[in-house]
């Protein structure tokens, strides 16, 4: 079983290479504002995530997910479906 707390952490460590700024990650740090992805990164970070633990996410869930901690919750409802 996965908790969240294992997968906010996981997620944490999948955001640090694409992290250049070394942005501190926090619940609260927004992709496009605080890390400044653009979408190409952000699909790569959902790959990441979609092969480490075997999920889908749908791509309409992914507009709503601005945070760190509201990835974190939409992969933990994923993972333990």
């Amino acid at each position: 079983m996965t908790d969240r707390a294992q997968v906010y952490a996981r997620i944490i460590e999948l955001i640090e290479p694409l992290n250049p700024k070394k942005v501190a990650l926090t619940e609260d740090t927004s992709f496009a504002g605080d890390l400044e992805m653009d979408s190409l990164t952000v699909m790569d970070l959902v790959a990441s995530m979609e092969d480490e633990w075997d999920i889908v996410m749908p791509l309409n869930m992914l507009p709503d997910l601005e945070t760190v901690g509201q990835v974190a919750d939409a992969v933990t409802r994923l993972v333990t479906k």
